[in-house]
């Protein structure tokens, strides 16, 4: 009446209701056990894919997709440079830059800091800045040629004390000949506006000014330090730097986001794979729970096997049995797990919060850059997930079903 009858047996197997409640409690625990493991890995891999994606978007936005620089001196034709980088189709804007470090002096403390000269009407071409800026409507309002203005990030305000109005004392570390000697250039700039783009490296070591102001800060003329890009894809970056490359020619040198930050990346990169392996073991170890399950039952259902067999059932239907269930076994732990996950994933920004009310701030922006918990739940990572739980559930039941379809009736009947 039942067809398949495999997978009949196979289903009533699963709870050992009359004689055996352990191995009912082992399947269950079992079952616990891949769930929590799939939960734990899709949510690690979501927020590891979404610090990865935080991170990339918070440093292209705050600094750029590529650069053009000259050779050990100031760039004299950023218009012409910039230009020519237009013409490719994948390169959607140019601004001009000048870079420097600095020493920042306010209220007894001082900072290094990397200054950054910019064109108020050309960087929101290439950069977010002008939609991070707090107490201040806009770049050209903060930013005038020859007003000596100066933008910190908020992390780097908050250490000097520095609020909107006060005067900074910003020393560079070229020194002027003087008849009294080496004296270090000093120049006071006016805090103008704070700005905040929510990463700690750009926050407490990032101060903007004018780009004119800080030609004359840094000596440069009519010079810049380079140009700025932004491109339509940051994904194809290294391809778009090594055509610029080739288009510029050897007087020019073209960097892109990637080789500026290629330490974060392979760091994130390395950790997630590494979390996906040990959390993947965590899983492996909750699959081979179903090995001691079905050995258990194996043991339990000799009587069973050895009746069904003398009434003609094959050693291939006796496999598929114990196969059913243990599959049973790692398709609901897998089909749970994946929904915890999924959820779990989806509202992580509520729940690190309602955490943090307990423990404190889960995240240290000086070590880890951000000062939020990410998550990007992809469908590709919840299927390879899925699919790894129940390749290794229905690995584990290869060997207990091959030993029951091994059982010989006439042994196992022999003392009933």
């Amino acid at each position: 009446m039942f067809q398949p009858y495999e997978l009949f047996v196979g289903l009533r197997y699963t709870r050992a209701k009359r004689r055996n409640h352990f191995i009912s409690f082992i399947s269950l625990v079992s079952i616990l056990g891949i769930m929590l493991g799939v939960t734990a890995l899709i949510t690690v891999t979501s927020v590891m894919n979404g610090f990865e994606k935080e991170m990339r978007e918070r440093i292209v936005g705050a600094s750029s997709h590529a650069t053009v620089t000259g050779l050990g001196e100031p760039l004299q034709n950023w218009q012409e440079v910039a230009d020519i980088t237009m013409t490719h189709p994948e390169v959607i804007g140019a601004a001009p830059y000048v870079e420097g470090q600095v020493m920042l002096v306010h209220s007894g403390r001082s900072t290094g800091a990397l200054v950054r000269g910019v064109l108020p009407g050309e960087e929101g071409k290439v950069s977010e800045l002008g939609d991070k800026l707090e107490q201040v409507d806009s770049l050209d309002v903060a930013l005038q040629p020859g007003e000596y203005g100066l933008l910190l990030g908020s992390d780097l305000a908050a250490y000097l004390g520095a609020f909107v109005g006060d005067r900074i004392m910003v020393i560079t570390p070229e020194a002027s000949v003087t008849p009294m000697g080496f004296v270090p250039r000093v120049k006071r700039f006016t805090v103008t506006g704070i700005f905040r783009f929510g990463m700690f490296q750009f926050d407490r070591n990032l101060a903007v000014m004018h780009a004119a102001d800080s030609a004359r800060l840094f000596k440069l003329g009519e010079g810049y330090s380079g140009v700025r890009l932004k491109l339509e894809d940051t994904g194809r970056a290294p391809l778009v730097a090594r055509d610029l490359r080739d288009e510029l020619g050897y007087d020019y040198y073209v960097s892109d986001w990637t080789q500026q930050n290629a330490n974060y990346f392979l760091a994130v990169k390395m950790e997630k794979t590494m979390m996906f392996i040990i959390l993947s073991m965590i899983v492996a170890v909750a699959a081979f729970n179903i090995i001691s399950t079905l050995v258990m039952l194996v043991q339990d259902k000799q009587a069973d096997i050895a009746i069904l067999r003398t009434q003609g059932a094959s050693p291939g239907s006796i496999l598929s049995i114990f196969v059913v269930q243990g599959t049973l076994i790692g398709v609901l732990g897998t089909v749970f797990g994946l929904i915890g996950g999924i959820l779990l994933a989806s509202n992580i920004d509520v729940v690190v919060p309602f955490i943090e009310q307990f423990t404190g701030p889960v995240l240290n922006p000086e070590v880890y850059y951000i000062d939020e918990m990410p998550s990007d739940l992809r469908s590709s990572d919840v299927i390879k997930v899925g699919l790894m739980s129940f390749g290794l559930s229905l690995l584990a039941t290869i060997y207990p079903a091959w030993r029951a379809s091994r059982t010989d009736p006439a042994r196992a009947l022999a003392y009933e």
